[in-house]
């Protein structure tokens, strides 16, 4: 290259490099317009995908450190070598460095997870908790890398997540670019984790979004794009997961087995998802009854863990090496069921012991093995009208998998793209539809929604449930001082009667208080104490109340379909 093309290759970058910095201040006073931000949308998919790609590493070397081994793909037959006490030790110690961060760094010692992207989606403009995200990610790669029986796509959202919160903030976006550049980040994170460009992206408008609006569409798809690329610059275009080279489904004849196949795998996610939901509630019990410290809560977890990994290895990590064995047929019926129940077990102990992790991978592996198990019984009771005993194990990991994420669509996707196989999409999506069927009824939905509920944060219903609690009284009343303000000998009367609302209040307190009083509007005051008058600071008007409701509603519905 001679002195004048490396002059000009120079100027060339410096002018790239100023007409960035000029689209980023801009963006920054302004707001982004398209073109904008799906170069935003791109930067921060490539930086969501170097933090799925960086947390995947980070937990194949932690793993890789501690157990010994050079190949964390066979981890579990490794560790079935290993001598008990390791076995044991390990998952302790990695749940009370587990304890010790989340008790610092965290208000409430939990792991932030998809429900909390779905929160800040919903009610947050996009944005979720940065410290508290830090750590849980913190805390989940140290769960992972240690022994604990989770997931890495729960931690990897919500990291993902972190990295489009920082930038919002930057950005000062308002909720509608907030949510677009969240979606943008999970779906880079998801296809980076998975190497699975499509159900990335249908991933975060599916689930996290929960809406398919076609102004969010291309830059998601940008940054989902931009997060497999760097997956497959790391790992090449493989899968997951490699399939026997035929999967052969006698289409019309075996279609029936899939339809009972997928009423059993809903079966499955159901009591699944309650196992965790009971684990939870009986940690929290036996925490508060016996007076147990928050921090020494996920050692204990890590301590049965270490018991049951002693004898059942498989249950350590994400699980993928068990998971290939089911989906390759190498399981028999017995070890398939006896590996699904313990499996079960160990993901409730993490979860309830709020050690880390997601729960996507324990899914598909649970799927894997009942789906197997099926196929077992299946191909032995009509081996002439039976395909490959694997492709059970196939339709059953998407089954299990999309009734706990309540999202049949991209795990239908993920479960393609994780084997590379889309000739046996009839079987898988039949499966899907009946098992997402029952199991999203047996909970609120889903995993997630349920988690949100049970926390009080109703999103379930969708927008004209949750947007009442977001809606504060006193963004609606009219002050004492307004033209149309009401009267106060009027108002007094009413707090007399006991007919008033605080000013803190949400506007799904006011309506009940409407119905019940039967009141045109209610005086809204300020309680300062149990031995203090109520301060008068305004009314409240049923008209108000509901027009405030009304554009709230409006504006959600623009958006979700624009």
């Amino acid at each position: 290259m001679d002195d004048r093309e490396q002059h000009d290759k120079g100027n060339l970058l410096h002018l790239a490099a100023c007409y960035l910095r000029d689209v980023w201040h801009v963006a920054r006073r302004r707001g982004p317009n398209q073109v904008q931000f799906w170069l935003i949308a791109l930067l921060v998919g490539i930086a969501a995908g170097f933090a799925a790609l960086l947390f995947r590493k980070g937990i194949d070397a932690m793993q890789s450190f501690l157990y010994g081994t050079e190949d964390v793909h066979l981890l579990h037959s490794f560790a079935g070598t290993l001598p008990w006490y390791l076995v044991l030790g390990i998952p302790v110690a990695g749940g009370l460095t587990v304890g010790l961060i989340l008790h610092h760094f965290t208000p409430d010692a939990r792991v932030r997870s998809v429900a909390d992207v779905i929160e800040g989606a919903a009610m947050q403009e996009g944005r979720v908790e940065i410290r508290a995200g830090l750590a849980s990610a913190a805390a989940s790669m140290i769960t992972l890398g240690t022994g604990g029986s989770s997931g890495r796509e729960g931690p990897v959202v919500h990291l993902a997540a972190v990295v489009s919160t920082r930038v919002l903030h930057w950005l000062k976006a308002d909720g509608v670019t907030g949510r677009d550049l969240l979606g943008c980040a999970v779906a880079a994170a998801v296809s980076a984790s998975f190497n699975a460009p499509i159900a990335g992206a249908l991933f975060a408008l599916e689930v996290v979004l929960r809406h398919f609006a076609i102004h969010a569409f291309a830059p998601i798809v940008i940054a989902s794009v931009a997060g497999t690329v760097i997956n497959r610059l790391e790992f090449g275009g493989v899968t997951e997961f490699t399939l026997p080279a035929a999967t052969i489904l006698q289409f019309y004849e075996e279609l029936p087995a899939f339809l009972l196949l997928g009423a059993i795998c809903g079966l499955v996610a159901g009591l699944l998802m309650r196992a965790m939901f009971a684990a939870e509630d009986v940690a929290t019990h036996v925490q508060a009854r016996i007076g147990l410290p928050r921090w020494l809560r996920p050692m204990i977890a890590g301590a049965m863990l270490g018991l049951i990994a002693i004898w059942y290895p498989h249950i350590i990590g994400v699980g993928y090496e068990t998971t290939s064995a089911a989906l390759t047929g190498q399981l028999t019926l017995t070890a398939a069921i006896g590996f699904a129940l313990v499996k079960a077990l160990a993901v409730s102990i993490t979860i309830g012991g709020r050690m880390g992790g997601g729960v996507f991978s324990p899914s598909l592996m649970m799927g894997a093995l009942a789906g197997l198990a099926f196929g077992h019984i299946a191909t032995g009771l009509f081996p002439e009208n039976s395909g490959s005993l694997t492709l059970y194990a196939l339709a059953g990991m998407g089954g299990v998998a999309a009734a706990v994420l309540g999202a049949p669509i991209s795990t239908t996707l993920i479960v393609f793209e994780l084997t590379g196989d889309w000739a046996t999409a009839m079987a898988v999506m039949v499966t899907v539809s009946i098992s997402t069927a029952i199991g999203t009824r047996l909970v609120a939905k889903s995993f997630f929604l349920t988690q949100l509920k049970r926390r009080g944060v109703r999103l379930a219903a969708g927008p004209q449930d949750y947007l009442l609690t977001m809606i504060r009284v006193r963004a609606v009343m009219r002050g004492r001082d307004s033209d149309r303000a009401a009267p106060e000998d009027a108002c007094w009367q009413l707090i007399e009667a006991g007919h008033y609302i605080d000013a803190g209040a949400t506007l799904e307190t006011a309506f009940a208080a409407f119905d019940r009083t039967l009141k045109p509007y209610l005086p809204v005051v300020s309680l300062t104490g149990a031995d203090t008058p109520p301060e008068l600071r305004g009314a409240l008007f049923q008209v108000d109340a509901l027009r405030a409701y009304n554009r709230a509603l409006a504006a959600t519905a623009a958006e979700e379909h624009s």
